[in-house]
């Protein structure tokens, strides 16, 4: 007789082994109720979550607002100087340095020493004024006996004018000299020239180093001072959207990584011809009081805007869903109360699309897991 393929199992385990079973089915179909109850459908374009649901967790709602729409694309973009309030620092003298007083990143005065040269142009321009002052003052005086010597008819008429020459000629010596020194603005200090700030601004580039020598006419600037309250941004734009684009249009600016959102500015000139290797126009924008954490040559996108008068409700893409030729959004009407809305856009860009039907301002939007949302709904049709 062959043995039995399982040995023999008491009853009291069968037992237990039934009740642990039962207990997991009880806990299955608990888990399976609550999450039915965490997800209400209440309409057929309507979800109700109950306060601490999961599901919320999973979700971004934020409120919405009315701006005005960009008329195309925006476009890449850098932050630039505003030429008008940039200027980059040339010796005016030959010189070597001496003393670096400035760093990058300081900020400075108009008239604040930035460094320290031994220019001997310099301590010759001081000597030309003092030589041109005591020629000044010799042929003054002798003009001034020659008219007195006139007066008596000691000399002739031919010698007073040649000491009136002399003396006009010593003056125009005397103002040459004083301007050639008022020109290169420095206080010399033991034999020393002082390179100074022209302008009140932020130093962003150092090209100087102890012991340099300095020219009059380098092609590189000691120092490149600007003002961070005046900046531009500047975009290349392909010739068929320049059409779009004048003096005077308002402009949104927008930036990865950073909150840009109330960066705006004006377009202060359209360029006339193109550029010969990018085939592009060069734009340019001023903008209107730029946060310190702009700085120049970041990136970023440049929206040229339409009318003032027309606004439409700005959204993410991530927070539309599309259904054949009909686009939504989910809002939020109360909490956990969330309504399929359909909506009619002015633009739709690659990252940004504008609500001209459909929202108000202010409005909650779901602006990440509206997919979920609408897979929701449709599991429950």
């Amino acid at each position: 007789m062959k043995l039995p393929l399982f040995p023999y199992v008491p009853a009291a385990v069968v037992v237990v082994l039934l009740a642990i079973y039962a207990s997991h089915l009880q806990h299955a179909q608990a888990d399976e109720a609550l999450a039915a109850a965490d997800t209400t459908r209440v309409a057929p374009d309507q979800l109700r979550y109950p306060p601490g649901s999961a599901q919320l967790a999973y979700l971004n709602i934020e409120a919405v607002k009315a701006v005005t729409p960009p008329v195309i694309e925006p476009l890449p973009a850098r932050i630039t100087f505003d030429e008008d309030h940039a200027v980059r620092v040339f010796s005016p003298v030959a010189g070597r340095t001496v003393q670096i007083v400035a760093q990058a990143g300081q900020a400075v005065h108009a008239g604040d020493v930035l460094a320290w040269l031994l220019a001997p142009d310099y301590d010759t321009a001081v000597a030309d004024l003092h030589k041109a002052q005591a020629d000044h003052d010799s042929k003054h005086a002798a003009w001034t006996r020659a008219q007195h010597l006139h007066d008596a008819g000691v000399i002739a008429t031919r010698d007073l004018e040649a000491a009136q020459a002399d003396a006009r000629s010593a003056q125009a010596e005397l103002e040459r000299a004083s301007a050639r020194l008022r020109g290169l603005d420095g206080v010399g200090k033991d034999g020393r020239y002082a390179l100074r700030a022209p302008i009140a601004g932020i130093i962003v580039e150092r090209h100087l180093n102890p012991g340099q020598e300095l020219r009059s006419d380098a092609s590189d600037p000691a120092f490149v001072i600007i003002d961070p309250a005046h900046l531009d941004v500047v975009a290349d734009v392909s010739e068929s959207d320049v059409s779009k684009l004048r003096v005077g249009q308002h402009i949104r600016v927008q930036a990865d990584g950073a909150d840009l959102s109330q960066l705006d500015g004006q377009i202060s000139s359209v360029g006339i011809a193109m550029d010969a290797a990018t085939r592009r126009i060069p734009v340019r924008a001023h903008l209107v009081k730029p946060p310190a954490e702009v700085r120049p040559e970041m990136f970023v996108r440049m929206a040229p805007l339409g009318d003032s008068g027309q606004t439409a409700i700005a959204v993410p893409n991530s927070a539309i869903v599309t259904s054949g030729q009909k686009s939504f959004v989910f809002v939020e009407r109360a909490p956990g109360n969330l309504i399929k809305t359909q909506v009619s856009f002015a633009t739709r860009g690659r990252a940004m699309s504008y609500i001209s039907q459909g929202l108000a301002d202010g409005a909650r939007v779901v602006t990440q897991g509206a997919i979920l949302l609408d897979a929701e709904l449709a599991s429950d049709n």
